[in-house]
């Protein structure tokens, strides 16, 4: 885009952002290029030749351009999944010797890589709580590198104090990421609020569908390049029919996303209030701990609810086996209702241990909100809470 032309609002770039001008062969859809090499072209930079492998096909630069202008990020590059981008970037950041401050509430997987991956390669880290900056000094080290937190955590739904984090990592030189996964770029644009990198796992609400695996970070353009040229070396490129799915998946991004939203604090309301409820953990609701600030920050609470039952695990596991519409599977962000225990699921890598002194319970439910009517979605939990 021209500096003469509008900047359109993120609908419009959902659709249009990215997409080849002129069109390819007057294909209105991004065409597939299912090829894995291209004919040489004089580049003289290994990771500019064109090569699957170094995820510049024309389907990896569309999709890349599009999440470069959603989140208004100077470069963008995709991975073959989440945790490709998140230990990729990580991988590129840091080196033995280095020093990483995270946030102690985090997804599983990420967890697990920071503690028994990173550390086997010399990279030492501090978790902090995400939402009392005031404690983050006592951590730094004159060796940390970066600070690392979540939009949304994974699974209690916690809100870090994103603007203390950003303002922290630019007065100390920290390279800022966070991964936005939970709440879109519907909900919050990272790189608006000053972060350098935003990471995502594309897998869930970007692409929507339940039907692939991929990775985005999005950001500074000197960091993308470093991060890009650290995935040639690993490998973790996405296919080009992936690239796709994950491009057409993204058109609708905000329309799902707001339904989902809408959808999630109704549910939420429906549980805070039933009997067999004990807690619900939801940023849109005032009893949130976060939830001015979530207010404050985002255009929208998510999809994501999660919630405990009186009766404990006994009582979850009977709850996910009565429900007829949520699917009782792992991951969230499609459109279909996915329900489980983060416990068996997405934590299930941390030991009990671990779990408890981040406050996930065995007995606490994950429910992502999928675009089925809201009132069928709180008449099956009334039916089977019973």
């Amino acid at each position: 885009m021209s500096a003469s032309e509008p900047k359109h609002r993120l609908e419009t770039q959902l659709v249009h952002a990215g997409e080849p001008l002129p069109r390819i062969a007057g294909a209105v859809a991004m065409p597939i290029f299912q090829s894995s090499t291209f004919v040489y072209s004089g580049e003289e930079s290994y990771h500019d030749v064109r090569y699957i492998r170094l995820n510049n096909t024309p389907n990896h630069q569309a999709l890349a351009g599009k999440l470069a202008a959603i989140e208004g990020g100077q470069a963008a590059v995709v991975a073959a999944s989440g945790m490709a981008a998140i230990s990729t970037s990580l991988f590129a950041l840091l080196k033995a010797g280095d020093h990483v401050l995270i946030q102690r509430d985090l997804y599983g997987g990420t967890h697990d890589f920071v503690t028994r991956d990173l550390t086997r390669f010399g990279v030492e880290h501090t978790f902090v709580d995400g939402s009392d900056p005031s404690s983050w000094e006592a951590a730094i080290r004159p060796t940390t590198r970066v600070l690392y937190v979540e939009t949304i955590a994974n699974p209690l739904l916690r809100v870090a104090d994103l603007e203390a984090a950003v303002a922290f990592a630019r007065a100390r030189g920290l390279v800022s990421m966070v991964d936005n996964t939970f709440a879109s770029p519907v909900n919050f644009r990272p790189l608006e609020r000053g972060f350098d990198l935003s990471l995502h796992s594309g897998t869930k609400y970007l692409n929507g569908h339940s039907d692939i695996v991929a990775g985005a970070v999005i950001g500074r353009g000197d960091l993308v390049e470093r991060i890009k040229h650290q995935l040639d070396h690993l490998g973790g490129s996405l296919d080009p029919h992936a690239c796709f799915l994950l491009q057409r998946g993204m058109k609708t991004l905000a329309l799902r996303v707001r339904y989902q939203n809408d959808s999630a604090l109704a549910i939420a309301r429906f549980l805070e209030a039933h009997p067999a409820v004990l807690r619900v953990h939801y940023p849109g609701l005032p009893s949130h701990p976060h939830h001015a600030r979530a207010k404050a920050l985002f255009d929208g609470a998510g999809g994501m609810v999660a919630f405990e039952l009186k009766g404990g695990v006994e009582a979850a596991a009977r709850l996910i086996e009565r429900l007829t519409v949520p699917v009782h599977a792992p991951s969230l962000g499609g459109i279909e209702t996915l329900i489980t225990r983060p416990a068996t699921t997405s934590h299930a890598g941390l030991s009990a241990e671990e779990r408890q002194q981040v406050g996930i319970s065995d007995a606490l439910i994950r429910l992502s909100v999928g675009l089925e009517a809201t009132e069928d979605l709180i008449a099956d939990f009334t039916r089977s809470l019973g």
